[in-house]
């Protein structure tokens, strides 16, 4: 009964921008941007895995359009977002999603959102703890930044006491891997053509989701509750493939109650993301907490300059999904130019306060002329030991260029 409640649901949303578009009068005003890129990966060192690709270098082409179709003075409008991605090493990087397709109504005081979203919450810089309604697109970026699309309804309350929005999220959306020949892979590749799930509903089970936000002078306030399917897995070994073992992504269903809170004086930027979880195991709870600073004008440019720091703290046991985030520390600094090719700059490290491994990360970006701009990243895995989630990864250092054209 649940699975045709959210099949008629998710079918009700498509319908409904349907017949939104159909209604939408002359007077409505279209607009169409996104951006095509193509980078390379290059890898310093030979892969760890005899079945990886052994070339070290690894180009692809991206594909982003967008399109938003408004109406009706602004209170309604259509987004399209869909995005493209052909490498030409992994097959799991060969893919295609609708990151949106979603019809938003704004009312006197309610906004309502159905169809395909994106939806993002978090105040820290080095992980997002509270960050659950889209599921994470692993083979894009191992930073776990890069979300799926997401279908759902979203009913925005906003009041003077701070704004209450609910979700229904009709489908779940399983994470992607890198494949057995690709990079950035675990020592045992993931198998995501067999996922468990907690309940035989599957992808089809109802998520819930409701969030209060809120200003108060300096302090910006969010907490949020959850009730779904998990949108970080359990790697399970198959034990009926002994000749080539894989994992088997299990989904459990969960309870997460969130809270995220920064304040700002000043300079201050004064984080916090923390989480409590139930579903695998004994309930669990985690946070990161920091604090970044802005210099501004340094040394008498228009530069400014931001230094960060923040903890992290994970107390899940063994039945929860694995992450090499328990214990650590987290430094960077923040670059911004502020000239007219908006050049910016973000390094900073993660390091295991334990086993000092530590995830090291740069990236930069600068916009030539008015439609072209050229990104690099480079990632890299120092001193990870057998026993970090990470040791899959510690011959795929990378330095990454990305050439993107804006239209």
């Amino acid at each position: 009964m649940r699975a045709l409640l959210a099949t008629i649901i998710l079918f009700l949303s498509f319908g409904v921008i349907n017949a939104s578009v159909d209604s939408a009068s002359a007077e409505g005003a279209g607009e169409f941007s996104g951006f095509v890129a193509a980078d390379v990966r290059v890898f310093a060192d030979s892969p760890a895995f005899p079945e990886q690709q052994r070339n070290t270098v690894s180009p692809s082409l991206l594909f982003q359009p967008e399109y938003r179709y408004e109406w009706n003075d602004g209170k309604d409008r259509l987004t399209v977002v869909p995005f493209a991605h052909i490498e030409f090493d992994d097959e799991e990087r060969r893919h295609f999603d609708l990151r949106e397709l979603n019809w938003l109504h704004v009312g006197a005081d309610w906004d309502l959102l159905v169809g395909v979203g994106k939806v993002f919450w978090g105040v820290t810089e080095s992980r997002h703890l509270v960050n659950i309604i889209n599921q994470t697109d692993l083979v894009e970026d191992p930073d776990e930044e890069d979300k799926l699309g997401q279908p759902m309804l979203k009913l925005a309350l906003p009041r003077d006491w701070g704004t209450l929005t609910l979700f229904v999220l009709p489908r779940f959306r399983e994470r992607t891997f890198p494949g057995r020949k690709g990079r950035l892979r675990g020592e045992i590749p993931v198998d995501t053509d067999r996922p468990v799930y907690d309940t035989s509903l599957e992808e089809w089970h109802l998520d819930l989701a409701a969030r209060w936000t809120h200003t108060l002078g300096d302090w910006d306030i969010g907490l949020a509750h959850f009730w779904g399917t998990n949108r970080e897995p359990r790697l399970l070994p198959d034990q009926d493939n002994a000749v080539r073992p894989v994992l088997i992504p299990r989904y459990d269903l969960i309870h997460q109650t969130s809270l995220d809170v920064q304040f700002t004086t000043g300079g201050w930027l004064w984080k916090l993301e923390a989480i409590t979880r139930g579903g695998h195991g004994a309930r669990f709870a985690a946070l990161v907490v920091g604090f970044e600073y802005t210099f501004f004008g340094v040394f008498g440019t228009a530069a400014d300059l931001g230094v960060l720091g923040e903890y992290l703290y994970d107390g899940r046991g063994d039945d929860a999904p694995a992450t090499p985030f328990d214990d650590d520390v987290f430094v960077g600094a923040r670059l911004a130019l502020n000239d007219p090719q908006s050049t910016e700059v973000l390094a900073g490290a993660i390091v295991d306060r334990d086993t000092q491994a530590t995830f090291a990360n740069v990236e930069a970006s600068r916009r030539f002329g008015d439609r072209w701009t050229i990104e690099l990243e480079a990632r890299a895995f120092i001193n990870i030991q057998p026993s970090d989630v990470l040791f899959g990864l510690r011959r795929d250092d990378y330095v990454q260029i990305r050439v993107a054209r804006y239209f």
